[in-house]
């Protein structure tokens, strides 16, 4: 008991002295000369909040990135803003004071043209920065897709790329699956039990995975392949169907033979306007 009791003295005590350097500052601020008023509002004039993501995420890394190119110094500073995911930024971009960049998820753009119907005017599209990926990580008994009907499947936090698009995906697939929306770090430690009833993890993301880089699995945790069928190709691909490899084989043709002598320095997209700004 006197160590809890200590530790809750500690903890007392930091807090009164966090809230006691607040006040000091807030005082200090309202003292503050001229010459540091304009040393404030020069900062914030320069300064861009970037939504990024989760931790865990690969959004949040590409937003570090960012900032660590864009930044000079001087004129221009991007702030990273660590958020509930990619699908949530959108409504961070929108209503939260301090951000005025955000990494989105382009495809939860469509549940808000339903809830903000002049959303195309509010927000601007800048850049298509990486195409995220599918993966299902799976409990050694698990062999098929098919085998995750009935069963507890995890498509991480609410606000995240997993928690709106994962869903979607199975719901195509006709894969009726028990849905958790939990902390994927939480869902993993309890996948690896040997009595769990957590049979998978959903991923939307690009690699690399910190958890499958760093983390220890034993034999028989896996992926699965996720079939590429008209069942949910036409909603995510505005052609309405996946690429061929004929598709490819003609655009290396046209290069190739010279069909196409003005296209010097050009970017060549072939995903069927899958890169395409959704607003």
């Amino acid at each position: 008991m006197r160590l809890i009791a200590k530790v809750l003295f500690f903890v007392l005590s930091t807090i009164l002295s966090c809230n006691s350097s607040i006040a000091q500052s807030r005082d200090a601020s309202s003292r503050a000369s001229p010459k540091d008023s304009e040393i404030r509002e020069r900062v914030n004039a320069t300064t861009i909040g970037l939504a990024g993501g989760l931790l865990e995420g690969a959004p949040i890394r590409f937003a570090t990135e960012i900032a660590r190119v864009v930044s000079d110094g001087g004129t221009t500073h991007v702030l990273p803003v660590v958020t509930r995911g990619p699908t949530e930024n959108v409504n961070d971009l929108l209503y939260l004071k301090g951000v005025d960049m955000a990494i989105i998820a382009s495809d939860s753009l469509e549940e808000y043209k339903s809830q903000v119907p002049d959303i195309q005017n509010r927000i601007s599209y800048i850049l298509n920065l990486f195409p995220s990926e599918l993966h299902v990580f799976v409990r050694p008994e698990i062999k098929s897709l098919q085998d995750l009907v009935g069963k507890k499947v995890n498509f991480n936090t609410q606000g995240t790329a997993a928690a709106y698009t994962g869903p979607l995906v199975f719901s195509r697939l006709q894969l009726n699956v028990n849905k958790t929306f939990i902390p994927h770090p939480v869902a993993m430690e309890q996948m690896k039990k040997p009595d769990s009833d957590m049979a998978a993890v959903v991923f939307i993301t690009s690699k690399p995975i910190d958890p499958f880089l760093k983390g220890r699995w034993d034999p028989g945790f896996k992926f699965l392949p996720v079939p590429y069928d008209r069942r949910f190709a036409d909603g995510l691909v505005p052609e309405g169907r996946w690429g061929q490899p004929d598709d490819i084989g003609r655009a290396v043709a046209a290069l190739v033979g010279g069909d196409l002598p003005y296209a010097t320095g050009s970017v060549i997209h072939l995903d069927g306007g899958l890169s395409l700004p959704r607003l």
